[in-house]
């Protein structure tokens, strides 16, 4: 059991369990789904509300970095928070060097390598949180992931969270590439309710999309209610 003790100590079989307990503490966080249509893509994240006294407004789980990028986060918001910030500096830092963010995946691998450096330093534990970074690039519609590990990969459609494997399997069965904007948000709504464990408790989600040529856009309590309602 002394394996677990540093982050710096591999154990026989060539497992870093401090990464492993950093992904765990992601599963305690709550569902989001990155998912990518015909002309854009959208993040939608569970939102609960522990207690009536808390300001839902301020309960933000989808985060701009730019105008055309943005993540949604799950796992401990603190680390989060410090890894959205680390996020918005690089891709200011591109856009003074090149004048525009050019490609999504080096700002992606920038977060990464941020990550990857506190799995193999003494004296520090890897960051307890999963990303999934959402935008548009000369590329087109881009979706990727990244966990306590530093591992990157792109995807059509992609979970971090709670019920990461429930939601995961709904979308292999349901998703198709030529999705409307609409019907993407609708799937993703559907495979978070067809997973939870309690659908009564799932009224809050948070929805947020970036199409080619357009900016970030947060959809308002009635637009989600509408969607609700579809799905």
């Amino acid at each position: 059991m002394a394996y677990d003790r540093a982050i710096t100590v591999f154990s026989p079989d060539g497992r870093l369990f401090q990464v492993e307990y950093a992904r765990e503490a992601v599963k305690k966080g709550s569902t989001a789904i990155g998912i990518r249509y015909k002309d854009g893509v959208a993040l939608i994240s569970d939102k609960k509300i522990r207690s009536r006294l808390v300001e839902q407004n301020s309960m933000e789980k989808i985060q701009p970095i730019d105008d055309y990028v943005a993540t949604v986060t799950s796992g401990l918001v603190a680390d989060a928070r410090v890894l959205v910030d680390f996020a918005r500096v690089a891709a200011q830092q591109e856009k003074i060097t090149y004048g525009s963010l050019v490609n999504i995946e080096n700002l992606v691998k920038k977060v990464a390598d941020q990550m990857q450096q506190y799995t193999q330093y003494g004296g520090v534990r890897p960051y307890g949180v999963a990303m999934i970074f959402a935008g548009t690039d000369s590329m087109g519609p881009r979706l990727f992931d990244c966990d306590p590990a530093g591992t990157i990969n792109e995807y059509k459609a992609v979970t971090i969270g709670a019920l990461r494997d429930q939601v995961t399997a709904f979308l292999e069965k349901e998703y198709k590439e030529d999705l409307s904007e609409n019907d993407a948000v609708i799937l993703a709504i559907k495979a978070l309710k067809t997973s939870n464990e309690d659908s009564a408790e799932f009224r809050h989600p948070e929805v947020a999309t970036i199409n080619v040529g357009s900016k970030f856009h947060v959809y308002q309590k009635e637009e989600v209610e509408k969607l609700m309602q579809k799905a």
